[in-house]
């Protein structure tokens, strides 16, 4: 179990890469003013939501497997799986984000992004807490 947990941790990490990346070229993108700048940052875009779909995929694949292995049981687990539906929301609403950014629909300012941006470390930061100290 423990190489389960190891690939579930490399996976999650490499998923909050790109969920703390993507809102990031949002904010650029809000604020690009020229054609070949906004053609560069939704190629960026775009590989990166294309990238990390399916890791955040095998990340859930490898918490299935934990919860197989471990149960389902402690408040902490069920508020931090809570969060995680929460994160899996947030990623599609990425997507949604972009295709709007493809089809020039977007009218959110840089600003707006900017907080956009802070939900998954805040997400992280609760969830590393409770599975670390498991408060409840």
């Amino acid at each position: 179990m423990l190489w389960i947990k190891a690939f579930h941790i490399i996976f999650v990490t490499s998923w909050f890469a790109g969920l703390f990346y993507l809102p990031r070229l949002f904010v650029n993108l809000a604020m690009a003013t020229g054609e070949e700048e906004c053609a560069s940052l939704m190629l960026m875009s775009r590989k990166l939501y294309r990238f990390v779909k399916p890791i955040g995929g095998v990340a859930l694949f490898f918490c299935n497997w934990l919860w197989l292995g471990y149960g389902f049981s402690g408040v902490w687990l069920h508020i931090k799986l809570t969060l995680v539906v929460f994160l899996i929301g947030y990623h599609f609403y990425c997507g949604k984000l972009l295709r709007e950014f493809e089809q020039a629909r977007n009218t959110r300012s840089h600003v707006w992004f900017r907080f956009f941006n802070e939900v998954p470390v805040l997400m992280l930061v609760a969830i590393v807490i409770l599975v670390t100290v498991k408060p409840l």
